[in-house]
C-alpha cells in the first residue's frame, strides 16, 4: 500500500512538475491548468466514496486490480494529449481510478494490524504519497530532459504494470484475498456501525481533513509555477529543487502520528487532540508570508514547513474519526475524507491559477494560509459539547 500511494503521487505530480513545459508546449494558461486540475480532483473526490464502498463489500485483490488497471492506463494517456479537453480527459480518468488508494490503505491496515498499530500503520501506508511527491521530482526530471515530457508519462506508465503484477501475486495471502469483515478489536469508541451524515462528527472531521490539507494540494500543483514565474526558475531548477516541500509532508506523517499516539491517546483524548489542532494551526500560519520572500531557498522552507504542518492535519484527522466509527466502514471514512480534500482542491486551483496569471502571489498564499484556520475553527465548533 506504500508503493500504492508512492505510485500514484508520481503519476499527478508529473503533471505538475513539468506543467512549466507542457503549458507552453501545448498553449494553455494557468487558469486552463486550473480547471484540468479541477477535473482530477472532482473525480478523485467522486472516485474515493465510491472505491472506498466497492472494498468493502468485495475486498482488497479484486479491487485494487480493476482500480490500479485503470489508472495505469489514464498515466499513460497523458503522453498522446495535444490540447485542453484530451488533458481534462485523461487528468478525469487518471482521478477517478487513484480514488482506490487511501480506503484501500485503510482497509489494509484494519485487516492486517491490531488496534494499537493501526494508526502508525496508517502512516506507512499513506507515507507512501508524500514520498511520491519527494522523489518525482528527482526520478522524472532526467527522464524528461533526455525523452521530453511525453516520455516522462510512458515511464509512470510502465512503473504502474510493473506493480499490477506483482499485486496479483502478493495479494494471494489469506489476510488480503478474504471477502472484509469488521475488524476485531475494535476500540470501545468506535462504537457507531454506520456512517450517519446528519452526525456533526462526520462533517467535523471531512472539514479538518479538506481544509486542514489544503495546503498540500496548493503547494504540489502551484509550486513548480510560482518558481518559475515570480522567481525565474527554469525547468531543470525547478526539478532538481521541488523534492524539498513534501519531504516535510512525509516526516511529517511520522512525526505527528507518534505525537498523536503519544500525547492524546490514540485520537480517544479530545482535550489532547484540541491542543494539537491549535498547535497545527499556528505553525502553519508562515505559508501567507511566503510571497515576501524574494528567493528560491526561504520560499521552499517555508513551503517544507506548510506540507509538514498539513500532515498532521491528515494524522489528527484520521486518528479521530476512526475512534469514532467501526472498522467496518473504514475502506468510505479514508474515501469521504481524501474525497473532501479533493474536492476543495477542485474548488480552489482554478482561484489559485486566476491569482497566479494576475501576477497575485500575496493573495494566493494568503488564501493557502487562511483555509487550515478555517478548517480547525469548524472542526473546535462542531465538537465544542463534546467531552
Amino acid at each position: 500500500m506504500t508503493l500504492v500511494s508512492l505510485i500514484s503521487y508520481v503519476d499527478r505530480n508529473t503533471l505538475a512538475l513539468l506543467a512549466p513545459t507542457i503549458l507552453k508546449d501545448i498553449h494553455l494558461t494557468d487558469r486552463q491548468y486550473g480547471f484540468a486540475i479541477s477535473a482530477f480532483s472532482i473525480a478523485y473526490m467522486l472516485g474515493n466514496p465510491v472505491w472506498g464502498r466497492l472494498l468493502d463489500r468485495f475486498g482488497l485483490r479484486l479491487g485494487m486490480t480493476v482500480a490500479f488497471a485503470l489508472w495505469t492506463l489514464a498515466s499513460v494517456s497523458h503522453a498522446f494529449v495535444r490540447g485542453l479537453a484530451a488533458l481534462v480527459a485523461a487528468r478525469t480518468m487518471l482521478g477517478f481510478g487513484e480514488g482506490a488508494t487511501f480506503p484501500a490503505a485503510l482497509r489494509t491496515v484494519t485487516q492486517t494490524l491490531p488496534v494499537e498499530r493501526r494508526l502508525r500503520g496508517v502512516a506507512v501506508a499513506y507515507s507512501g504519497g508524500s514520498l511520491g511527491a519527494v522523489i518525482t521530482p528527482i526520478l522524472i526530471t532526467p527522464i524528461a530532459l533526455r525523452y521530453g515530457w511525453r516520455g516522462a508519462f510512458w515511464f509512470t506508465g510502465f512503473a504502474g504494470l510493473a506493480w499490477l503484477g506483482w499485486w496479483l501475486w502478493m495479494s494471494r495471502r489469506a489476510e488480503i484475498r478474504q471477502a472484509p469483515a469488521a475488524a476485531a478489536g475494535a476500540p470501545a469508541a468506535a462504537a457507531s456501525a454506520a456512517i450517519r451524515l446528519s452526525d456533526p462528527r462526520i462533517w467535523s472531521f471531512a472539514l479538518l481533513y479538506a481544509l486542514g490539507g489544503a495546503p498540500l494540494g496548493f503547494v504540489l500543483y502551484g509550486a513548480s509555477l510560482y518558481l518559475s514565474q515570480a522567481l525565474g526558475r527554469t525547468q531543470s531548477q525547478i526539478g532538481w529543487a521541488l523534492w524539498i516541500p513534501p519531504l516535510g509532508w512525509e516526516i511529517g506523517y511520522f512525526f505527528w502520528g507518534w505525537t498523536i499516539d503519544r500525547f492524546a491517546a490514540h485520537g480517544e483524548s479530545l482535550g489532547g487532540m484540541r491542543r494539537l489542532v491549535v498547535l497545527l494551526l499556528l505553525l502553519g500560519l508562515p505559508l501567507g508570508a511566503t510571497a515576501r520572500l524574494h528567493s528560491a531557498g526561504p520560499a521552499l522552507l517555508v513551503m517544507f514547513l506548510a506540507m509538514f504542518v498539513a500532515g498532521g492535519q491528515l494524522m489528527a484527522s484520521m486518528a479521530y474519526a476512526t475512534r469514532i466509527y467501526s472498522p467496518r466502514n473504514y475502506g468510505f471514512l479514508a474515501g469521504l475524507g481524501a474525497g473532501a480534500w479533493s474536492l476543495l482542491v477542485a474548488l480552489a486551483m482554478p482561484v489559485f491559477g486566476g491569482l497566479f496569471d494576475q501576477h497575485r502571489y500575496q493573495a494566493a498564499f494568503l488564501l493557502a494560509a487562511a483555509l487550515p484556520v478555517a478548517g480547525s475553527l469548524a472542526w473546535q465548533a462542531l465538537n465544542r459539547r463534546r467531552s
